[in-house]
């Protein structure tokens, strides 16, 4: 008897009775249609590392532009509010009337995000980075749709929390008068002399708060983040959003940290505004050149506002893109130099000096990788077991999963847990299930209140999740 009840209890399981979420994702891991169905059911919580210009689709975008009668580039597939020099510029009306809508739909589509890409005629670095500058005149005066739109995928893809990089802060403060620090500071860093840069970083402070630095981060978090989230209801039994201030790597010094300090003064002193962040493609020219200045800029506005969490794009290099000795500082410097919260991306890290050291500082002092799979895998084309994921694994770090730029990459988060789940067999579904928690834990709401009813969110939803397996 006791045989038989035994072959009934394994008969049973093998149907698909009596087993747990972690029994029944081990038996579908190779299959992606099943994965995917898992994944879409299962709480993930939330996605930290999200540009608010890439996660929106082409789509609605596109359908704003003609709902506008923007002007496009018929060449480049740039579109402009104005008709600008140049018989390329030709209105969506004209195209409409003559016929060509519908061609230049698709090859917009091609050039706004990486729809029809064949990885042979463009690089796909390029195309990425490019597609934000043709696409930000659609943005424009649409904030509200397209929060709207994120937060209902969210709902129905049960993500709960989106810490979003939003926009840039507006700020007239005219710089020119300034230029000179700009060599100064690049001299100065060059020269090792840190003392001496945070000295002259306390002068343009003391220039910029003078100049009312102050009035553009209050306009900003008041009247365009604060009345636009309270208006549109974002945050709501389910579903939370925060946003982050980012600086653009490619300016000047004086001008990158005339940004930084309202972006720093903007996050002090909302509760919106959960962190702040730096942006554009790390092996820029100017990038590269000023990084470490960028690193010390962090450092010294931490000391201004020490309560302000941020996190860096740090790493997202490989092999190839830059000199190799080029692979081995940068996430060193985001964590010990300008003390980063979070890193984003972090491909790198295999190539950073003394990378087992880092990796072990990251673990004790709980500073997390934001990992982002289809990207890393479209930019720079890392994937499977050349990316670190497993390596930070090993040694500890906290992983979260997000989607860097959902609307060009034409992914979501799902997605990014398919391939988790596809490529690394070592990692489980209690694994899985931290990096969801991770996604909560060391986001940088302030509200202590607000996190902890999400986390609780969180664990009501897995309870709800996996209750399924044992019915």
């Amino acid at each position: 008897m006791k045989l038989f009840y035994t072959l009934l209890l394994s008969t049973l399981f093998h149907l698909g009775f009596a087993q747990s979420a972690d029994q029944y994702f081990e038996k579908i891991r190779n299959n992606e249609a099943a994965l995917t169905a898992f994944f879409t059911q299962m709480p993930k919580g939330g996605d930290l590392h999200h540009h608010y210009s890439g996660s929106i689709y082409a789509e609605p975008l596109l359908a704003h532009a003609i709902a506008q009668d923007l002007y496009l580039n018929t060449q480049n597939m740039t579109v402009s509010p104005e008709k600008q020099i140049g018989a390329d510029w030709v209105s969506f009306s004209t195209l409409q009337m003559n016929g060509e809508l519908d061609t230049y739909k698709q090859k917009i589509m091609q050039k706004w995000s990486v729809k029809d890409y064949n990885n042979v005629d463009y690089p796909s670095d390029k195309l990425f980075f490019e597609s934000f500058m043709k696409l930000e005149p659609a943005l424009k005066d649409n904030f509200e749709a397209g929060l709207l739109e994120l937060k209902n995928r969210a709902i129905k893809e049960n993500l709960s929390y989106i810490e979003t990089q939003l926009s840039p802060i507006p700020c007239a403060i005219k710089t020119d008068d300034l230029a000179n620090y700009n060599t100064y500071l690049r001299k100065l860093v060059a020269n090792k002399n840190e003392k001496a840069v945070m000295k002259s970083l306390d002068s343009l402070y003391s220039i910029f708060i003078k100049k009312d630095a102050k009035k553009y981060a209050t306009d900003f978090n008041t009247n365009f983040v604060g009345k636009m989230h309270n208006e549109l209801k974002i945050d709501d039994i389910q579903f939370t959003m925060r946003y982050q201030n980012f600086v653009l790597r490619f300016m000047e010094p004086v001008e990158i940290f005339k940004n930084l300090v309202v972006a720093f003064i903007s996050a002090d002193s909302s509760q919106l505004i959960a962190g702040v962040n730096i942006v554009s493609p790390e092996d820029g020219e100017t990038s590269m050149k000023d990084y470490e200045l960028h690193m010390l800029m962090f450092k010294y506005c931490h000391s201004r506002f020490p309560k302000v969490k941020y996190t860096l794009h740090a790493g997202e290099l490989t092999l190839g893109l830059v000199r190799p000795e080029e692979l081995s500082w940068h996430i060193n410097a985001a964590v010990y130099t300008a003390g980063a919260n979070r890193i984003g991306h972090g491909v790198d890290i295999a190539y950073e000096e003394k990378s087992y050291d880092l990796m072990r500082y990251m673990a004790k002092n709980k500073i997390p990788i934001e990992i982002n799979l289809v990207s890393n895998e479209f930019i720079l084309k890392v994937k499977e077991n050349r990316h670190p994921i497993l390596l930070y694994k090993e040694f500890e770090v906290p992983i979260i999963i997000s989607t860097d730029d959902a609307g060009i990459l034409r992914t979501n988060m799902t997605e990014q847990y398919v391939l988790l789940a596809k490529r690394y067999p070592i990692i489980s579904y209690t694994d899985i299930k931290q990096f969801v928690y991770n996604s909560i834990n060391y986001s940088f709401i302030q509200d202590t209140s607000v996190k902890k009813q999400l986390v609780q969110d969180l664990d009501n939803r897995f309870k709800t999740f996996e209750a399924n397996f044992k019915n």
